[in-house]
């Protein structure tokens, strides 16, 4: 759906927009869904997903590679499990070549190690293979983490994958659909510029800020489960 938004914000919050997702994507017959939300952003807004669908919540990690000479444009995005997945125009029209890269997606598999190691110590994803599963952030701007979180997602096998977001641009949505078996955003404004603008609060969350979402212990691992 589009919707050219204006005045108020749609979403007061990310629970308020979780919950608005989860409605959505009642519709869908999910079956124990897996609800993934991608680190950090990505995981109060899956809590009222999982939470209103019976889902379990967990925490999927991604990382945006940035260009090096300016590091908040992202040329690709790495997941836990997966490989780094490129922006491979935007790569030729900077004359980048992966070779390029090398060093920043070395820090970047660095901060996601670390990221998955404080989030979840030695406890595993849960099994993807043969599940409804749905990988769930607070956005979609350029879609980069969303692309290589789904496709290493879809490499374990999943038996029914869907990306849920509560805004996305729309030439983005549309460009995931074929990563996903659906894609489902509550709104697709085209006059979109940031993810937080369809917010009134959207603050940045904390490590601490995701742990407190899992209902995971601070400052020490958990043991396999």
């Amino acid at each position: 759906m589009a919707l050219n938004m204006g005045g108020e914000a749609p979403f007061a919050d990310r629970e308020e927009a979780g919950a608005l997702l989860a409605e959505r994507l009642a519709s869908l017959g999910l079956r124990d869904p897996i609800v993934l939300g991608l680190a950090r952003g990505g995981l109060p807004v899956a809590r009222e997903v999982a939470r209103r669908l019976g889902g379990r919540l967990e925490v999927l990690v991604t990382r945006k590679i940035g260009f090096p000479a300016q590091p908040e444009l992202g040329v690709g995005a790495i997941a836990e499990g997966g490989e780094p997945v490129f922006d491979t125009a935007l790569m030729r029209r900077l004359g980048l070549t992966e070779d390029d890269l090398a060093d920043v997606v070395a820090a970047e598999r660095a901060e996601l190690r670390r990221r998955v190691e404080v989030y979840r110590g030695r406890r595993r994803l849960p099994e993807l293979a043969g599940a409804d599963v749905v990988v769930v952030d607070d956005g979609l701007a350029t879609g980069g983490t969303a692309r290589a979180a789904l496709r290493a997602v879809r490499a374990a096998g999943p038996g029914r994958l869907v990306l849920a977001v509560p805004v996305g641009a729309p030439e983005t949505v549309e460009s995931l659909r074929d990563e996903a078996d659906e894609v489902v955003a509550v709104i697709t404004p085209r006059d979109f510029f940031a993810v937080g603008q369809w917010y009134t609060e959207f603050g940045q969350l904390t490590d601490e800020d995701v742990l407190d979402v899992l209902g995971a212990p601070h400052g020490r691992k958990e043991e396999p489960g």
